[in-house]
């Protein structure tokens, strides 16, 4: 049964409303999606800070223009699954890039970062990117490996220290 006019303009609305939110989005070109995938997908999406959405391209155009990103529906090519990433910028491409590696009839459209809509190669080289959570946990790693070598020296001379009296000790015995 068709959607009425009104259903499709809360659908635009409703998508609207989530990419003006977003941090980034990647548009996927899927093909023998079943639901056994989609609720697999939603899980680690959930987990991640990710949305999965699927609407109509043309309900899909119509919410990027209204958001203000210029997306033609000619660079959506086939049944388009969206995948948006609230918390960091990395994590829809991950995710999507990981579950269409391993999978034919899926491949990735493009996406938009930055308020800017990128193709296939922006989105794979988006997704080698470590995530945000890797990246302070590198520089807390960075910021405490000269204080870590600071100690590492000073227990190294005290425990010299404890080797000279400890040989002190054996010879006067």
């Amino acid at each position: 049964m068709p959607k009425t006019r009104q259903e499709k303009e809360v659908i635009v609305a409703e998508l609207s409303e989530k990419l003006s939110r977003m941090k980034s989005a990647v548009f996927t070109s899927v093909s023998g999606y079943t639901m056994e995938d989609a609720n697999d997908l939603r899980e680690k999406g959930r987990a991640q800070g990710v949305e999965l959405l699927i609407a109509k391209k043309t309900l899909l155009v119509r919410a990027l223009e209204k958001s203000g990103f210029s997306v033609g529906k000619e660079a959506l090519d086939g049944s388009i699954l969206t995948t948006i990433g609230f918390e960091d910028e990395v994590g829809a491409a991950k995710l999507m890039a990981e579950y269409a590696k391993d999978r034919e009839g899926i491949t990735l459209a493009g996406g938009i970062l930055e308020g800017e809509f990128v193709g296939h190669d922006a989105i794979m080289q988006l997704s080698t990117l470590p995530s945000r959570e890797e990246l302070l946990a590198k520089l807390v790693g960075s910021i405490n490996a000269p204080v870590s070598g600071f100690v590492n020296a000073l227990a190294g001379n005290l425990r010299n220290i404890v080797y000279v009296l400890n040989a002190v000790k054996e010879s006067k015995a």
